[in-house]
């Protein structure tokens, strides 16, 4: 059994989420920044800004505004033409202040903090109970039982954390104080149930439980092979990385669905109006097929990997250090 108590097992997974994020937002306040410059293309669309660890819904403004209020940071005009992501590092810096390189951080970390928490300690204990059923005393349990603790964490904390994740939405969408907040999520509840607080739910295990199943599997298959029980950093910074890599590539054409279906929520929000669903999963994976062949299925594989791929390798390196240095604390206070 592990000597961590379930207490360090969140502190260590809540540094991890908060290391993260402060490492991939500024990759991603850069490239969005790039995006929204060219307005013409974008204008009365949403798009995704995904740091490694959230995706957040953002609205394209039609228009430059000068009121502080409709001048969302992703939307702030930059006086001078930013020209590719190391001149945007650079002139971001300079003109607003390198603080802003981590814009849209506080409502990541208000959603992402519990997620991480709830799911890393998840994994865990999961892990840990599988022990007394598939392995003997002193052994870790096969690979395929962290895959499966994985997949059935993913699914507990998509679940506790989705109507939070609507509610963010909304606000992202809307603007609307916590008392305009709550009377439409009262209206909501009234006219479509209490279920429709987990809209966007399936699409979200339908990405995430094959990506966590292949990760988990594929990080303790390492783990098994270079026989690290307890992973040095460097080795868990390999491992996180290709797993992430691997969990990445083979789930990318749910990842698009995904995409498409918070692009849909955010733009209801917006423009209820003139909004048209694209369907079901299985319709919306064979439209695009149809139209764009498996590279449709497989579009953004490149920039994906090159988030994935660090965020998990910070995440699951800062998250096995942290459990390390609680570990030979405990140790340490069992001797004196």
């Amino acid at each position: 059994m592990s000597d961590l108590q379930p207490i360090h097992q969140m502190m260590s997974s809540c540094t991890g989420a908060v290391i993260t994020a402060l490492f991939m937002t500024p990759f991603d306040v850069v490239k969005v920044r790039l995006q929204a410059q060219q307005r013409a293309e974008l204008s009365r669309t949403c798009f995704l800004y995904c740091n490694g660890l959230m995706d957040h819904i953002c609205k394209c403004a039609e228009s430059v505004c000068t009121q502080r209020e409709c001048d969302p940071w992703y939307n702030r005009p930059v006086p001078v033409q930013l020209n590719g992501t190391v001149d945007a590092f650079l002139k971001i810096s300079r003109q607003e202040g390198i603080q802003s390189l981590w814009s849209g951080l506080p409502p990541t970390l208000v959603v992402a903090i519990p997620n991480t928490v709830i799911y890393f300690t998840t994994y865990e204990q999961l892990r840990e109970a599988s022990l007394k059923y598939l392995s003997g005393d002193g052994q870790d349990p096969p690979p395929w039982a962290g895959g499966l603790a994985g997949g059935l964490a993913r699914i507990w904390s998509v679940t506790v954390v989705s109507p939070f994740e609507l509610v963010r939405t909304k606000m992202q969408a809307k603007s609307i104080s916590y008392k305009e907040l709550v009377k439409l999520l009262q209206l909501q509840i009234t006219n479509t149930g209490i279920i429709s607080l987990w809209r966007g739910w399936v699409p979200t295990i339908l990405r995430d439980v094959p990506f966590s199943v292949i990760y988990w599997y594929s990080y303790e298959k390492m783990k098994k092979i270079a026989n690290q029980r307890q992973p040095t950093t460097n080795f868990s910074l390999f491992a996180g990385a290709v797993s992430g890599g691997i969990a990445g590539t083979l789930t990318l054409p749910l990842d698009v669905i995904k995409t498409h279906r918070q692009i849909e929520i955010g733009e209801k929000e917006l423009f209820s109006a003139n909004f048209r669903s694209s369907g079901s999963t299985r319709h919306m994976l064979k439209n695009i097929y149809t139209q764009q062949g498996i590279k449709g299925l497989f579009s953004g594989l490149v920039p994906r990997l090159a988030k994935v791929m660090p965020a998990c390798a910070i995440m699951i390196s800062t998250y096995e250090y942290t459990k390390r240095f609680f570990r030979n604390r405990n140790q340490l206070d069992t001797i004196e």
